[in-house]
C-alpha cells in the first residue's frame, strides 16, 4: 500500500485551478475508468490522479507530490502489465490524455507526447510513408516501450526504439523541465535510453523516421502438432537473415475463438516488395499452414496484426528472459509447457534479435542487450478472477522449467512485480553502475521508485 492520503482538500483545489488537464479524486466522475490499467489483474486506487495535458501540468504534479510528500506512479499511454503505473493512496501522474503528434516529413522526424500509443503514432507517420521501430502490439504506449529499450518489427534494419530517439522533454524529480539529447544533458539522454521511468516523467519524444510504407509481412500458423518442426525451421531461418527481415515465433491459440493450439511465425520485411517476397517465400512454403496471412501490407497493419490477442481488461501474468540458445531441449520444454496451459488466451513467444539492433555498442545506450539471439516471453492471460491461481502458477512453473536454458540478461520492459534475485541489475548488466550514479545525480531521494527501480546510493 502507498502512503495514506493526508493532503488538505484546499491544496487539491489549488492544483485544479492551475491545471490544464483533469485532477481526479476517488469520488469524482471518471475516476474509476482513469484508474484502470490494461491488465485487469491490477486493482489499485490512487488518492489522486493528475491527468496531464502538457508539460506544465507534469511540472505542477511533480511539485505537488513533493510538497505534500506523496508517493508517485507515472502512467503513459499503453499497457504496463506489471502494474507499476499506478499506486494505492498516492498520486498517479497520468499522461494518457497527451496525444499530440507532429511529423516533420522533410526532416524525417516526429515529436510525440507521452500518452501516445503506437497505433496513434503510426496513423500520423504513415501518412508520409514513414515509420520507426515501435513494438509488436499497436496498443503499447510509446513511452514505456521506448524508455525500456523498445523492440519491434523494424529493429533488424533500424535498431531499437532507443536507437531512433533523438531528444526528449523530461520533468525531473526536482520539478525541472529539461531537454535530454546528445547536445543537452547528454548523460540524462544516455540514461533514459533504456533506464525506464527512473529519471523523470517524459512529456514528449522526438524520433528519427525512415521510409516505411508497404512492407512484406504477416503471419503463418500451423497446428501445434507441427510445433517441433516449425520451431526447428525458425531456428534455422534466423541463423542468417537480411537486416530488412525481422521475425518472431510463438505458441498460441487460433484467432477464431476455437481454442485450438497453434504455432506461428510472424515476419516483417521492410525493403523492396520484390525482395520481401523472396525473403518470406521459405516461410510461406514450409509445411502446410492452416493460416497464411502473409504478403504486401501497410506497415501499420503488421504492427497491429497481433492486437486481438491482447484485449484490454484481460488478466495478465508475464515472465521473460533472454535465452542462451534455442536448443532442441529448450524447444521441447517450450512445447511441453505450452500444452499444459489452462487458458485458451495464453501464449509463449520468441523475439529474435539481429541486424542493426545488435550493431550498437553495449555502453552506447543504457539498454545493453546487443547480442544476436532470442528473448523468451511467457504470457499467461485469462478472463475469470476465479482462475487467477492456476494461471499464475502455470506462468511461474513454465519459467522455472525454462531456467536451464536462460541467459543472464533480462528485458526490463517484461519484468514482473514478483521477481526473485536482482532482475534490475540483470536488465542493465555492465551499465548498471553508471545508471546508479546518474540516479544519484537526478533523483537522489528515489522520488521515482514505482518502476523497475534503480536505487540511488546518495
Amino acid at each position: 500500500m502507498g502512503q495514506p492520503w493526508t493532503v488538505d482538500e484546499a491544496r487539491v483545489t489549488e492544483l485544479r485551478r492551475a491545471f490544464s488537464g483533469q485532477v481526479l479524486r476517488p469520488d469524482d466522475h471518471g475516476y474509476e475508468d482513469a484508474r484502470k490499467l490494461h491488465n485487469g489483474l491490477i486493482d489499485k486506487r490512487p488518492g489522486l490522479i493528475a491527468r496531464c495535458a502538457g508539460l506544465g501540468d507534469i511540472v505542477d504534479a511533480v511539485q505537488f507530490a513533493r510538497a505534500n510528500k506523496l508517493e508517485v506512479a507515472v502512467r503513459g499511454g499503453g499497457h504496463n502489465v506489471a502494474g507499476r503505473a499506478t499506486i494505492d493512496d498516492g498520486l498517479m501522474i497520468d499522461l494518457s490524455l497527451m496525444k499530440g503528434i507532429y511529423v516533420d516529413a522533410a526532416r524525417r522526424t516526429v515529436r510525440a507526447q507521452g500518452g501516445v500509443n503506437w497505433r496513434e503514432f503510426n496513423r500520423e507517420t504513415q501518412v508520409y510513408e514513414l515509420g520507426t521501430t515501435g513494438g509488436v502490439i499497436s496498443t503499447t504506449g510509446i513511452a514505456g516501450l521506448t524508455l525500456g529499450g523498445g523492440l519491434g518489427h523494424l529493429m533488424g534494419k533500424y535498431g531499437m526504439a532507443v536507437d531512433n530517439l533523438s531528444s526528449a522533454e523530461i520533468v525531473t524529480a526536482d520539478g525541472r523541465a529539461l531537454t535530454a539529447s546528445a547536445d543537452e544533458n547528454a548523460d540524462l539522454f544516455w540514461a533514459i535510453r533504456g533506464g525506464g521511468g527512473n529519471f523523470g516523467v517524459v512529456g514528449s519524444f522526438e524520433y528519427r523516421l525512415h521510409p516505411v510504407g508497404q512492407v512484406t509481412g504477416g503471419l503463418v500458423a500451423h497446428p501445434v502438432t507441427q510445433a517441433r518442426d516449425l520451431l526447428h525451421f525458425f531456428r534455422d531461418l534466423t541463423a542468417s537473415l537480411p537486416d530488412e527481415l525481422t521475425t518472431f515465433s510463438g505458441l498460441g491459440h487460433a484467432p477464431d475463438g476455437s481454442g485450438a493450439k497453434i504455432v506461428a511465425v510472424v515476419v516483417c520485411h521492410c525493403g523492396p516488395l520484390e525482395d520481401g517476397a523472396a525473403a518470406v517465400r521459405p516461410v510461406k512454403e514450409f509445411g502446410s499452414p492452416i493460416i497464411d496471412a502473409m504478403g504486401p501490407m501497410p506497415y501499420s497493419q503488421i504492427n497491429s496484426i497481433l492486437d486481438d490477442g491482447f484485449p484490454r481488461g484481460s488478466l495478465n501474468y508475464w515472465k521473460s528472459s533472454f535465452l542462451r540458445e534455442l536448443s532442441d531441449e529448450a524447444i521441447d520444454t517450450l512445447i511441453e509447457r505450452f500444452l499444459a496451459t489452462p487458458s485458451p488466451m495464453s501464449q509463449i513467444f520468441l523475439e529474435h534479435f539481429h541486424g542493426a539492433a545488435t550493431r550498437v555498442g553495449v555502453t552506447e545506450t543504457s539498454f545493453p542487450h546487443r547480442d544476436r539471439g532470442y528473448n523468451l516471453g511467457i504470457v499467461s492471460q485469462w478472463l475469470d478472477a476465479a482462475d487467477n491461481e492456476r494461471n499464475i502458477t502455470w506462468g511461474r512453473d513454465t519459467y522455472t522449467a525454462m531456467e536451464p536454458f536462460l541467459a543472464a540478461g533480462r528485458y526490463v520492459n517484461y519484468l514482473g512485480d514478483d521477481e526473485s534475485g536482482d532482475p534490475v541489475r540483470a536488465a542493465y548488466g555492465p551499465n548498471y553502475q553508471r545508471l546508479v550514479e546518474l540516479k544519484n545525480k537526478y533523483d537522489p531521494t528515489n522520488f521515482f521508485h514505482m518502476n523497475q527501480n534503480i536505487k540511488p546510493t546518495a
